[in-house]
């Protein structure tokens, strides 16, 4: 039985709905260092990430390909199982939003899908090879998010051992501009690509292809909504990162974004789905640990890492819950 239009619109709609949700949490967390070290105003910096995570989304689709082929079997995939998984993570990262913290819309989205689907078609649906991949980037990212800033701000720190604390001062300042702004590109390039897959599920499952193609208007939107929800919201995540888990300068700011938008980079030309809240989190502890372990307010690191632990199990049990009702609906 085909599936009817109007679901295939609200679909895409509620992809949509976390593409703008996805601005509001994950994307900001690109700007939190640059305004927390006051190199940029809000605004500007808002204004920088809107724009350059636009770039990223529009120019690299294979994390899209990964999320929308390779955790639901095809065969298996409906558009109530998308809703769910769509509907699930976007209520999480609300609620997440509301309370400062920082977490992975990315892998809440792949908790998301998965527990829609073993509610709609049992585990025989999931390809748990891809899951695993994915389950393993979890711990991954921010082993090396955390090594790498900690490893690049020692190095800076060596260089520049000599040099004055104002001309440090200047120069870091300009260059955390440039890694401010593609870190913002590398999160449009990895988690922006999570609306372009959902779309993309949708029209594969209501036109029953069985080919998984990506529409340019496609990544025009899913660009848009995550820009416009960076514009809009992400004070409470930026205050957070920027300011509350260790105290940043520029040279500071610079080594964690650097280190941050390159794991994430190298993630997305493989394909492999990863966190910009891990990567950027960890590289910031990473950071401040250089000075010394006191340096992080730990407290406020845990509060975090407890948020990531949580996404996966709350958005595979919404997801469950929300395809389950909608099987019942239906």
């Amino acid at each position: 039985m085909p599936e009817p239009f109007i679901l295939l619109v609200v679909v895409i709609a509620a992809a949509i709905g976390f593409g703008i949700a996805n601005g509001f949490n994950d994307a900001a967390n690109a700007i939190a260092t640059v305004i927390g070290t006051r190199t940029l105003s809000p605004r500007s910096a808002i204004i920088m990430a809107a724009c350059f995570n636009f770039l990223g989304a529009a120019t690299g689709t294979a994390v899209a390909m990964t999320i929308g082929k390779g955790i639901i079997d095809p065969e298996d995939l409906t558009m109530n199982i998308v809703l769910a998984g769509t509907m699930a993570i976007t209520v999480w990262a609300l609620v997440a939003t509301y309370y400062g913290m920082p977490i992975s819309l990315t892998h809440g989205l792949v908790a998301g899908l998965v527990g829609a689907g073993i509610a709609t078609c049992g585990s025989g649906a999931i390809v748990w090879g891809v899951l695993t991949k994915v389950i393993s980037a979890v711990a991954i990212a921010p082993l090396l998010g955390f090594a790498a800033g900690f490893w690049v701000m020692v190095a800076i720190m060596w260089i520049f051992r000599k040099a004055a604390p104002e001309r440090m001062r200047g120069v870091f300042g300009n260059l955390q501009v440039l890694s401010a702004a593609f870190l913002a590109y590398s999160h449009g390039k990895n988690d922006g690509q999570m609306p372009i897959a959902l779309i993309c599920m949708a029209l594969m499952t209501y036109y029953g292809s069985g080919e998984f193609q990506i529409p340019f208007w496609v990544v025009v939107a899913s660009a848009a909504s995550i820009s416009f929800g960076t514009f809009i919201g992400g004070r409470r995540v930026i205050e957070t990162l920027g300011l509350k888990v260790t105290t940043l300068r520029p040279v500071q700011g610079f080594a964690a974004e650097a280190s941050a938008a390159t794991i994430i980079e190298g993630a997305s030309y493989l394909g492999i789905p990863v966190s910009t809240t891990h990567c950027i989190s960890s590289a910031i502890m990473g950071v401040g640990a250089t000075r010394r372990l006191s340096a992080v307010r730990w407290g406020i690191a845990r509060n975090i890492v407890l948020a990531w632990i949580l996404t996966f199990p709350a958005c595979g049990i919404l997801g469950w819950l929300i395809a389950s009702l909608l099987k019942i609906v239906a």
